[in-house]
């Protein structure tokens, strides 16, 4: 096995793993089990009473 040939390799199956990757990320997030988990993370920032000069 030569060097073009390993190149070759590793870049066609590099990117059928991120593609892969990226379709998994895709369905974990759009998943609907998962709404109310994403829901509590976006609204937990605004929950927060820190805000600036509030001690004052």
């Amino acid at each position: 096995m030569d060097h073009e040939t390993l190149v070759a390799f590793s870049k066609s199956w590099g990117l059928f793993y991120l593609i892969i990757f990226a379709i998994g990320v895709l369905v974990y997030a759009f998943w609907p089990a998962n709404r109310k988990r994403f829901d509590r993370a976006k609204k937990s920032i605004l929950d927060d009473d820190d805000r600036p000069g509030k001690g004052e």
